[in-house]
């Protein structure tokens, strides 16, 4: 027998039937929740997919073991991601499931470009991270906001002096937004604060007509009897903020100029 359509469309009718129906959402939600939380549905294993250069798969297992609470429907994969991330040289960290118990862990570090002031490094994004890092790489160092900045014209001015042999060691933007530079030659070169990149390709091109070729000195080629030579011709200091042209310093008893074969 039927409710009557008066009793159906009485209030505490409408109430009853929310109530009931929101108890058994509650109800199927509690049961699904006990099931999810049950050891049945334990994570067993992480795998990791990307290998790493710097990062030791053992490291990744270890944070992301440690970081690891509850199930495989459970866990917190923002939690396991974020501290992977706080690892040294780890820029981005993903973390993902894969039925029925496992961890999948990619990861994409940071690639050196340079070293920035005084204990971190940059990489050709501008992008600033502290790590220990061996072997030799060019010093870049400038204002705390200034990382994106200095790497791009790090970029540039390598590029200007690449026809010449010539590699950037040092650069520096100081607070008062002057540039400097040291090469891999030893010489040092002041660019001031203005027209940097059209002064540094004007000395770009007079440099071989005025001092002949000036290969870096870098490895065997520094200890072969010519390349000593042309680093003794070869300017200790020059001032390129002249407007029209530049000071140089040479080493001492040396000609500010390439000798003449006529």
């Amino acid at each position: 027998m039927s409710a009557s359509p008066e009793l159906a469309a009485h209030p505490l009718s409408q109430v009853a039937r929310v109530l009931t129906w929101g108890a058994l959402g509650l109800l199927a939600y509690g049961a699904v929740s006990w099931v999810a939380a049950q050891p049945w549905f334990a994570l067993r294993n992480i795998e990791v997919k990307t290998p790493a250069t710097h990062v030791t798969e053992a490291q990744i297992r270890l944070v992301a073991e440690r970081q690891v609470r509850g199930t495989f429907f459970t866990v917190d994969l923002e939690r396991v991601r974020s501290s992977l991330e706080k690892l040294p040289w780890v820029r981005e960290a993903r973390v993902e499931r894969r039925w029925p118990d496992t961890l999948v862990v990619s990861l994409v570090e940071y690639v050196p470009l340079a070293r920035w002031n005084d204990n971190a490094l940059v990489n050709a994004d501008g992008e600033v991270f502290v790590a220990a890092a061996a072997g030799s790489l060019p010093r870049l160092s400038g204002p705390d906001d200034s990382s994106a900045e200095v790497v791009a014209a790090y970029r540039r001015h390598q590029a200007t002096l690449a026809p010449l042999g010539m590699s950037i060691v040092e650069l520096r933007l100081s607070p008062r937004r002057a540039w400097r530079m040291r090469l891999d030659n030893g010489m040092q070169l002041a660019l001031g604060r203005l027209q940097t990149e059209a002064r540094l390709a004007r000395f770009a091109a007079l440099y071989p007509r005025l001092f002949g070729a000036q290969p870096a000195l870098q490895g065997a080629a520094a200890a072969a009897p010519d390349a000593a030579a042309a680093a003794s011709l070869a300017p200790v200091t020059v001032d390129l903020r002249y407007s029209d042209g530049f000071a140089v310093r040479m080493p001492d008893g040396a000609s500010p100029f390439k000798s003449s074969k006529t």
